[in-house]
């Protein structure tokens, strides 16, 4: 089966309006960002021949971005890793010797001996510091994979469309609606400029969730009246890293950039993103309100920034379908991470090992086991789009998934009903373009240390 494309969220012509409007004003400008067109680095991406070696920038350099490039490093063809990026320097080192000991961590656990030589990151390409990425985008590289904090998304991915380069990035696109505008004008340029953009929604890319929800579109369980989407586990990958009293408030937020909202979106925008994106493609279309709660329950400590650790919201659609998430993270309760889709003649459960379709609580489909890695799959999808210059442009359904977990945040936050449209409008800029240690960090914390969190009934967002 041939790797699905996403296609575009519009259901009727309600929806179709608003998804033209939500793009025909995002392109219009960056409020305040780069302006697309008018840089001496811009080009036009030429054809890349079959046995071209492509050159790779990795900027971010955790977890994921490791796994991202040992990823890009396995796709068919030649490339090459050359030039790395990360605000820290202990972060880029520690993912270059991982790679080069072809130990990239749980993504990637059938990397072979072979990784090593595909590296050829010497010193003189090993960027530290905020404005790192523009050294290596500009190091001669061909595709720029940007894994950085979700917060400088729409900077990088920007930067990286001006200059030229194809682009891996991950998901959430962004933080807030100002960045959503930012990154749906560069996905306009990039389709200009024949350039090819994934997005790390890598379930678009699994052959079970492929075939299950093309199954869901063409009726086989009736209508759609209402989903559940999940993403319940306990503590986060992430740990707190203790405050230092040499480093400047920016610095102390970039190592903990995992509980700021203004840098993570919240992990209702870092993880659960996942499964409003599975609900989003079955319906074909985003949200158009959404209303919840959440809060700080277990994780309360100040080393935890302030994000909540849980969210539970309501969103509907234009067709009166609701999705129910729920995402949390803590400690001694039950973990899920699934999706599950009722209709009018079924249902379906979605997950990452198996999909099954049901009518009467029986199965009447069910996936096999996905033989590769969707993870790779995205990449291998994107690299086959560069060498074959085949359209592949992700960014806007990205684009699209991270409002919907925007959205979603912003009813926790405040405890009212918002609607998409006054979302997606707000001016309400959460970041920085952060390019010195010295710039100030858009949230301070008191005298205590202790960093303001969103109060229900209080909190204004818009």
């Amino acid at each position: 089966m041939a790797p699905h494309q996403p296609s575009p969220l519009n259901a009727d012509d309600r929806s179709t309006a608003s998804r033209r409007n939500f793009i025909r004003h995002a392109a219009v400008g960056t409020a305040g960002g780069t302006a697309i067109f008018s840089s001496p680095l811009a080009r036009h991406a030429h054809a890349t021949q079959a046995d071209e070696t492509l050159k790779v920038a990795l900027i971010g350099c955790g977890g994921r971005g490791t796994g991202a490039a040992v990823q890009a490093l396995s796709t068919e063809g030649p490339v090459k890793l050359w030039a790395m990026a990360d605000a820290f320097g202990d972060r880029l080192e520690s993912s270059l010797s991982s790679m080069q000991r072809a130990n990239p961590g749980r993504y990637d656990r059938d990397a072979g001996p072979s990784l090593a030589s595909k590296i050829d990151v010497p010193p003189e390409r090993r960027f530290i510091g905020l404005d790192g990425f523009q050294k290596a985008i500009n190091s001669g590289v061909d595709v720029a994979i940007i894994t950085a904090p979700p917060a400088f998304r729409p900077q990088h991915f920007e930067y990286a469309v001006n200059a030229g380069k194809h682009v891996f990035m991950e998901k959430p696109l962004a933080t807030d609606a100002h960045g959503v505008r930012r990154i749906l004008a560069s996905a306009a340029a990039a389709k200009e400029k024949n350039l090819k953009v994934g997005v790390g929604l890598q379930r678009h890319h699994s052959p079970a969730y492929q075939s299950a929800i093309q199954q869901i579109q063409e009726g086989v369980i009736g209508r759609v009246s209402t989903m559940r989407c999940f993403w319940n586990t306990s503590a986060p990958a992430k740990n707190p890293v203790k405050r230092e009293e040499s480093i400047s408030e920016l610095q102390h937020q970039l190592r903990n950039w995992y509980f700021f909202h203004w840098l993570s979106g919240d992990h209702i925008c870092e993880q659960h993103i996942h499964n409003l994106d599975v609900c989003n493609w079955v319906m074909n279309q985003h949200p158009i309100k959404a209303e919840g709660m959440g809060g700080r329950q277990v994780r309360v400590g100040k080393e935890y920034g302030d994000i909540y650790d849980h969210h539970a919201v309501l969103y509907t659609y234009s067709d009166g379908t609701t999705m129910h998430s729920y995402c949390r993270q803590i400690r001694g309760c039950k973990n899920l991470v699934a999706e599950y889709v009722e209709g009018t003649n079924g249902n379906a459960e979605l997950g990452t090992n198996r999909c099954t379709l049901l009518r009467d609580r029986k199965t009447i489909w069910q996936s096999p086991k996905d033989p590769k890695s969707p993870y790779q799959s995205e990449n291998d999808v994107l690299f086959h789009a560069i060498r074959n210059d085949l359209p592949h442009n992700e960014a806007e359904n990205g684009a699209m998934s991270t409002m919907t977990a925007i959205l979603g945040r912003l009813a926790t936050y405040t405890g009212k009903v918002i609607s998409w449209d006054d979302a997606f409008a707000s001016d309400r800029r959460l970041t920085v373009d952060a390019m010195s240690w010295e710039d100030a960090a858009p949230l301070e914390p008191n005298d205590q240390g202790e960093y303001p969190i969103a109060m229900p009934g209080v909190t204004k967002v818009l």
